[in-house]
């Protein structure tokens, strides 16, 4: 988090008249929702939102703008079968957990369904519980109304152990699932003695409950666990006897940082996104791009990469991430030992002030080389994204000095980023592959009958090849070799 968020410069106006904004934390006050606050402060809210909605935390919350979980994943997640299913088994489980004897007592006092009995006792807006078994029954899951409550807790308890995995690619891949998942599965939970020791352990610890919903945890008042996405993961983690680290996964940058980038882009009549691509972290760039709201993500020009030979692959792929025009520019070098991007940077810059009528730049770069730019073109306005760990503090202090905003690439969060992930890794596990294996059907089929000296007529080949050869697939074997084997043989 900055000490001091200095404003951007506005437009026609000097450097020197800017003044200093102290940290965020000051500015956040009663004039805020609670969850304004929180949300202010750089928090985020896509996981927790997830397990609220699985686990069946009532929809009044969901709308409730001063609770955690945003409203945007219950509509979300109602159309997704699996999850609706999840959620629907979870409220029923929490709701005869937690009348257990008033719904026993209404079904043997009035001769009613558990259904019915347990419906008796609970507002619809809270736990609607005919429409949770019609909505099930509609998605191919029956319970039967005549069984014993206890029987029928068993019942929801192996539904629920047996769909929860596929409830698993909603949540990034960085999360530990086997933790998550243990939260949804009863101990012992096919047997009487489980289920009556979980009923114990959560009407000692009811208080304690995330909105007081059963979930398998040992109860602790550790406030709402479901406040933001790092209170939540942090604990996930320790419950499990593991630390969790990467914060950059569950927070984003405060609101006043990306208020001031918005204010930059604002202020700016042609603003371009300049990249250091030898000193910036292309996933983290990725996350903070786009991490900025789509109207403002809309007024910058271009992105123009500045790339060095033997930086990694990932920069030529950036164009198919974001949504505005990239320029991706391959920097040579003259000496082995010396790159030249710092230079072709500054030029290119220069280039796009002077003849390109560029106004503004936003320049990602941990180097402070770059100063030496930024001062010489006193006319130009200068955001620049650094990473934590690259800075210096005197690079840090001159940016200060200079009055140029600065923000943590670090900061940003990255806990949506797998896609872009996942795909430059199966690019890149596809061009390795390319480079090895290059094999065409004509090539093997012409080595064959040369080597084996069989004639065929052209039509036995082709039918040879259609039987055979066309069947080729891939084998691992227990070495983890990759071996390509004909699928058909005689």
């Amino acid at each position: 988090m900055l000490t001091s968020i200095l404003q951007p410069n506005p437009i026609g106006h000097n450097k020197t008249d800017l003044n200093p904004i102290i940290s965020h934390e000051s500015e956040i006050d009663s004039r805020h929702t609670p969850a304004q606050q929180i949300a202010y402060a750089g928090n985020t809210f896509a996981i927790i939102s997830i397990v609220s909605y699985l686990i069946g935390v009532p929809e009044r919350i969901f709308a409730n703008e001063s609770e955690p979980p945003k409203i945007e994943f219950f509509k979300k997640y109602e159309l997704d079968k699996n999850a609706r299913n999840i959620r629907d088994l979870c409220s029923l489980r929490t709701a005869i957990e937690r009348k257990f004897g008033a719904i026993v007592r209404i079904m043997k006092s009035e001769h009613k369904s558990w259904c019915s009995a347990t419906a008796s006792i609970y507002d619809r807006c809270d736990i609607p519980v005919e429409k949770i078994v019609t909505r099930l029954s509609d998605d191919g899951i029956n319970l039967k109304g005549n069984l014993k409550l206890t029987q029928l807790i068993i019942d929801i308890n192996k539904l629920i152990a047996d769909k929860i995995n596929n409830c698993q690619v909603l949540f990034p891949s960085w999360l530990n699932w086997e933790y998550l998942k243990d939260l949804f599965i009863m101990p012992n939970g096919y047997t009487e003695a489980g289920i009556k020791q979980a009923a114990e352990t959560y009407y000692n610890g009811f208080q304690f409950y995330p909105y007081q919903v059963y979930i398998n945890w040992r109860p602790t008042d550790y406030g709402n666990i479901l406040y933001t996405d790092k209170k939540f993961v942090e604990l996930l983690y320790r419950w499990n006897y593991d630390d969790f680290t990467d914060f950059s996964k569950v927070t984003d940058v405060s609101g006043h940082t990306k208020n001031a980038i918005y204010d930059f882009i604002e202020n700016s009549n042609n603003t371009i996104f300049v990249v250091d691509c030898e000193n910036s972290d292309p996933y983290k760039l990725f996350a903070a791009f786009r991490g900025l709201e789509r109207e403002y993500r809309d007024k910058i020009a271009k992105i123009i990469l500045y790339d060095d030979v033997n930086t990694i692959s990932t920069w030529n792929s950036l164009e198919n991430f974001v949504d505005i025009p990239v320029e991706y520019i391959l920097v040579e070098r003259i000496k082995d030992n010396k790159s030249m991007v710092d230079m072709k940077l500054a030029l290119g810059v220069s280039k796009e002030f002077y003849q390109g009528k560029a106004d503004s730049f936003i320049l990602a770069s941990s180097d402070s080389d770059y100063w030496g730019l930024i001062s010489s073109l006193e006319e130009a306005n200068f955001l620049v994204m650094i990473e934590h760990e690259k800075t210096s503090s005197l690079t840090k202090q001159v940016l200060q000095d200079g009055k140029i905003f600065y923000c943590y690439l670090d900061k940003f969060y990255t806990g949506d980023s797998d896609d872009m992930k996942t795909s430059m890794l199966l690019t890149t596990a596809q061009n390795y592959i390319n480079a090895r294996v290059s094999l065409n059907i004509n090539d093997i089929l012409t080595h064959t009958f040369m080597q084996t000296r069989i004639e065929m007529s052209d039509l036995e080949k082709k039918r040879f090849c259609d039987k055979y050869i066309k069947t080729i697939e891939l084998k691992i074997d227990d070495e983890e070799n990759l071996n390509l084997r004909f699928k058909k043989k005689l």
